[in-house]
């Protein structure tokens, strides 16, 4: 049995909290282009500035509001209020989750590439966690037939990403189906997250894993699809009610509850989703053309591949420096921040060492890509 680990350095966090905000071109968000309130306001009338009135700046229920969990649960065709619990941003809520999930004497599978929390905390519990391959030569395929073979009798955990993290990739709906159904057959809980759903064209978009099963788990937040990292709220939701209760337990040992300012914007803004969504969707359909364009200019250096779904996505570089001196050379000197591929480095599978993230869901990237052209030529 694998021992109990301390968690390791957050690679990606502590990257971005030397850069991010220093480097004068982000050119690696996570996020779609973030909202300010001016602009949540036109989206949302009036409503905006009676929340703003009316909000009492007291504690928040520790499941969240009644009204935030309702806008939350219609976001989803099978889930009630009941079946939501809000929390401070989607990290808290893995942090939580993943430590319920698995622990001494369970077997976990998670995809590679990943969040780096996404295989280091199930890892810190002492739990036997193995990687789920997407395959690079081949779109980053989610192998159906290898996830079969890995599950054992004590497998307690399956963890999934899509719209992949750092890659933009995706199954085709049927296959998300079929791994639904798959751990549902073995009696092992998915963990499912879709911080980026509604990046994606509809045709393409999957379905919810807690709307397909019972025992699923669905992760989400305003901060990716809708542009809101700042309310700092995301959730989980299930039909598994007794887990939540479990995980509201734990949750009283770290943020409790919600700033309650947020969680009324946070409401206003689920209310809009669909708005807000395709906003954002359009910023990374005007974008893409333009990323295209300028990586297409430079053959000999870099092998593009555009996300399939989200604003993230984590082409190839292929001069002989290699990516992480070339990454480094390119904010010291550019102030252009990318993500090498050091940041997404797994012990659990391999991880190309040629690749960097690249975000492509913010507005008007050409200063960024003038800046990251100079520094090329």
């Amino acid at each position: 049995m694998p021992p109990r680990r301390p968690l390791p350095t957050f690679r990606l966090e502590e990257y971005l909290g030397r850069w991010e905000f220093s480097a004068p071109h982000h050119l690696t968000a996570s996020d779609a282009e973030s909202l300010a309130v001016e602009e949540l306001q036109e989206i949302g009338g009036p409503e905006v500035r009676e929340a703003f009135a009316a909000v009492r700046l007291t504690y928040a229920p520790t499941w969240g509001g009644e009204e935030l969990r309702e806008a939350i649960a219609s976001t989803y065709a099978r889930i009630a209020p009941e079946h939501v619990l809000a929390f401070a941003g989607a990290e808290e809520a893995m942090f939580w989750a993943l430590q319920e999930l698995a622990g001494p004497g369970d077997h976990a599978i998670v995809t590679v590439p990943n969040y780096q929390s996404f295989e280091t905390i199930p890892l810190a519990t002492g739990a036997e966690v193995e990687g789920l391959r997407l395959d690079p030569e081949a779109g980053w395929r989610l192998d159906l037939d290898q996830l079969e073979r890995m599950l054992r009798p004590n497998t307690t955990l399956v963890g999934v990403n899509f719209p992949n993290n750092p890659t933009g990739a995706m199954p085709e709906p049927v296959e998300f189906e079929a791994l639904v159904a798959l751990c549902d057959a073995h009696g092992v809980t998915l963990f499912s997250d879709e911080v980026y759903r509604g990046l994606e064209e509809e045709a393409a978009r999957l379905p919810q894993a807690a709307d397909l099963s019972e025992r699923a788990i669905s992760l989400n937040v305003m901060s990716k699809s809708y542009g809101l990292p700042g309310l700092r709220l995301g959730w989980l939701a299930t039909r598994r009610r007794e887990l939540l209760e479990r995980l509201e337990l734990r949750k009283h040992y770290t943020s409790i509850c919600n700033a309650t300012l947020s969680e009324a914007l946070a409401t206003i803004a689920l209310r809009n989703g669909e708005r807000l969504q395709a906003r954002n969707r359009a910023i990374v359909a005007a974008n893409l053309p333009r990323f295209e364009a300028f990586f297409a200019a430079h053959p000999d250096r870099f092998q593009w591949e555009a996300p399939r779904g989200g604003c993230v996505c984590f082409p190839r570089y292929l001069g002989a420096d290699g990516v992480e001196r070339f990454c480094r050379e390119l904010v010291e000197q550019a102030g252009v921040v990318l993500l090498p591929a050091s940041i997404y480095a797994s012990e659990l599978a391999p991880v190309p060492a040629d690749r960097f993230r690249i975000g492509v869901g913010r507005r008007d990237p050409d200063r960024a890509l003038e800046a990251f052209a100079g520094f090329l030529s």
